[in-house]
């Protein structure tokens, strides 16, 4: 089974080994200014550990699976929610069920009440 919230390499975006796609993908920030950050960070001082940091991320990590790119827009939205913020999405999951919960009740009411019984007996009398 395939983990959606794990970090991958994206080979199919990535432009060397897919390390800087990989973490705009895993964190929703275009993939550019990734790429960017990551040459700022190497320019000014910081490339004793961004260099290394690069290579061995792009030795380690897994490479993303072919049927997580067949994602549709929406579904990578969500993931990407939930690997950055899982406790927000798990308050929207909740008061979505809560939203169907309280709409079924609506239903078994209207279904179970005297008033449909009622308004059943009208129409037959039309």
């Amino acid at each position: 089974m395939v983990r959606k919230t794990k970090f991958y390499l994206d080979k199919r975006n990535g432009k060397l080994m897919g390390v800087c796609s990989g973490i705009a993908d895993y964190t929703g920030v275009d993939a550019l200014w990734v790429r960017i950050a990551m040459v700022g960070l190497t320019v000014l001082g910081a490339g004793w550990i961004t260099i290394p940091g690069y290579l061995i991320i792009g030795l380690v990590a897994d490479k993303k699976p072919r049927e997580l790119y067949d994602l549709g827009p929406a579904e990578e939205a969500f993931w990407r929610t939930a690997r950055t913020s899982p406790a927000s999405t798990i308050r929207e999951v909740r008061g979505e069920f809560r939203d169907i919960d309280r709409r079924l009740q609506n239903v078994e009411f209207y279904l179970t009440s005297s008033s449909r019984n009622l308004s059943a007996e009208i129409d037959r009398l039309r």
